[in-house]
């Protein structure tokens, strides 16, 4: 079984950055493909970055955000700049051993998510 918890999140006025991190129970990588997501009220969840060997984001974060690793710690970090009002939302970190990167189905293991709210 694997345990993903996420920490990190806040309040920050538009324009302002916020990491999130995200450590997993044991040295899960060389398994496991980790990614975020994130879901805002009234909406479904939704891809935001994903990493393995390669990077993975969504369009409307691409040169915002940094989805990084580090194996020694298990933790994966997203690095959040340029925030928006419309980035508002809970973030969830999740792991997959197989499947596509951007379907949230396809993955196994979820955080319990980390609330993150940009002011305008």
């Amino acid at each position: 079984q694997v345990q993903l918890v996420e920490s990190g999140g806040g309040l920050v006025q538009a324009g302002g950055s916020l990491r999130l991190s995200c450590t997993a129970s044991g040295r899960i990588f060389s398994r496991y493909a980790m990614g975020w997501f994130r879901q805002a009220p009234g909406k479904e969840r939704e891809f935001v970055a994903a990493i393995t060997w390669m990077t993975s984001y969504a369009d409307s974060v691409k040169g915002r955000f940094t989805i990084s690793k580090n194996n020694a710690e298990n933790t994966v970090y997203l690095q959040m700049n340029s925030l928006k009002p419309e980035d508002t939302g809970v973030y969830y970190c999740a792991a997959r051993k197989d499947g596509r990167t951007w379907d949230r189905k396809d993955y196994d293991y979820w955080g319990q998510g980390t609330q993150v709210t940009v002011s305008s």
